[in-house]
């Protein structure tokens, strides 16, 4: 997962404080250092979680992530312009730095997948869009960025040097992706053909769903993706959003899977926050 952000030292002290986070600043092909997220130093660039594996079950939120120029989604990452998050030394995210303000602040979900190319064809066939092809990102994997037929723009991820998340479903990390779409059939249906085995294998264990935009948003609000992030106390973890400065855009809410709660960041993008 990454964040695409006007202002990446602010997000790291943001990110940092919320979730005890703290960064590293790399290129494309490594990393030079680990630094406090409340200090002042730097992690990051973008990179997808280590196991987005394709989608999580189709009648459950999702999740997603992806690297990237800065500002650019899934195009190559430049040096400088982004930094990786860590929780206890194991990548969990990217904050990545815009370059065009014209480009959405947005967190961006990754689905992992042994080969980017053949997937950008399927989603080609199944009525969706490939915004950006697959392309190299240095020596850490290959990316792209693409949208459903319904407009819901994702990412994939072809690891390479950088395999992903190295933790999740833990306070701090990642723990589920929500898919917000207007028509679940058609959802189940596109996202269940491009990633049946991870949905509906013997052995899967998804961590990604779909629900009605109307069950949480306003009816007028485009589908899209929502990230989750697992804490140990919503309420608390409210309370320091916005101390930080962030905002709550929806109250805590029961799911399926467990109490959530929608927030934004200072600079405007948005996250759910999951207690399990």
């Amino acid at each position: 997962m990454e964040a695409q952000l006007s202002d990446v030292e602010a997000g790291r002290r943001f990110y940092g404080e919320l979730f005890g986070w703290t960064f590293g600043q790399t290129g494309e092909d490594g990393e030079t250092g680990e630094s406090d997220g409340g200090s002042g130093d730097a992690g990051d660039p973008a990179s997808e979680p280590e196991r987005p594996k394709e989608p999580g079950k189709a009648e459950q939120p999702g999740k997603a992530e992806r690297p990237g120029k800065a500002g650019r989604p899934g195009e190559p990452q430049q040096p400088g312009t982004s930094l990786r998050a860590y929780l206890e030394g194991e990548p969990v995210a990217a904050l990545v730095r815009k370059t065009d303000g014209r480009m959405p602040t947005v967190w961006s979900v990754y689905f992992h997948t042994p080969d980017a190319r053949a997937l950008a064809e399927r989603i080609r066939a199944g009525g969706g869009q490939v915004v950006t092809p697959p392309h190299p990102v240095g020596e850490l994997g290959t990316a792209a960025l693409a949208a459903d037929p319904e407009g819901a723009v994702f990412a994939l991820w072809e690891p390479g040097g950088h395999r992903g998340f190295g933790r999740r479903h833990e306070p701090g990390t990642f723990a589920w992706a929500e898919l917000y779409t207007r028509d679940t059939e058609a959802a189940n249906a596109f996202y269940g053909d491009l990633f049946h085995d991870a949905l509906f294998g013997p052995d899967a264990d998804p961590d990604f769903g779909r629900a009605p935009v109307a069950d949480v948003f306003p009816a007028e609000m485009p589908p899209h993706f929502l990230v989750h992030f697992l804490v140990r106390d919503v309420e608390a973890a409210l309370g320091t959003v916005a101390r930080l400065g962030g905002r709550v855009r929806v109250p805590p809410f029961e799911t399926s899977y467990g109490r959530a709660a929608v927030v934004s960041d200072g600079q405007g993008a948005s996250f759910a926050l999951l207690q399990r």
